[in-house]
């Protein structure tokens, strides 16, 4: 097969920039990442990048899009608002899970793409829908969001994260709920952080709606 006259690497494109971008932070941690590293990994100048996506702001929100694809929000045509967050949260633990070094990123710019828009309208829809006000809505997606967000942190934590040793008689308690704790599997633990953390939000903003509602 006659080869000659092709290009070695694939033809640039915005799905490419975003994909390689978002290998070289899953890599190398979001410090590393750079247009001129970035550049470099895909074997072009930088220049060659603004062809295809308007700078840096453009590739993160291009990695954010791809990070949101991993996300099931489909839960929130079919179900209550209530089973369609846990469904939601799990997929989106799982996700960022996935990408650990991409959250101080992404969690530190402006959101402004259409596949993230997407997801946060389909859930501020369930939830309205479900009897939420509308100026509640932003501080419960906020809310369950950040806990998601930190219960991805924790997945890729160092297995041995709370270490009482040489202070036990100063943290009696934590010491003695740390020795207690069933099993020393990382991942167990973890998920069974979420699985706690997740039904007391779930039920504490049930609780909270009745509130809300029985005070309109």
């Amino acid at each position: 097969m006659d080869t000659r006259g092709r290009p070695r690497t694939p033809a640039l494109s915005p799905e490419l920039i975003a994909r390689e971008a978002l290998a070289m932070i899953d890599e190398e941690g979001a410090d590393a990442f750079s247009m001129p590293r970035l550049a470099a990994r895909l074997g072009v100048k930088a220049a060659s990048l603004y062809n295809h996506l308007d700078g840096r702001a453009a590739v993160i929100e291009a990695v954010r899009r791809l990070v949101v694809e991993e996300m099931d929000v489909s839960a929130f045509d079919s179900l209550p608002w209530l089973q369609a967050l846990a469904v939601w949260g799990r997929s989106y633990r799982a996700a960022f899970a996935r990408h650990p070094h991409a959250i101080s990123l992404l969690a530190t710019t402006t959101i402004s793409s259409p596949a993230t828009l997407a997801m946060y309208e389909a859930v501020v829809t369930a939830l309205a829908r479900g009897g939420w006000p509308r100026e509640a809505l932003v501080d419960v997606l906020t809310g369950v969001e950040s806990f998601l967000l930190g219960s991805a942190l924790d997945l890729v934590a160092p297995p041995l994260m709370i270490d009482p040793s040489g202070h036990v008689p100063h943290v009696p308690v934590l010491a003695a709920a740390l020795a207690d704790s069933p099993g020393s599997d990382k991942a167990a633990r973890a998920d069974r952080a979420f699985t706690t953390g997740l039904e007391a939000l779930i039920l504490g903003l049930e609780r909270r709606l009745e509130q809300e509602t029985a005070g309109a």
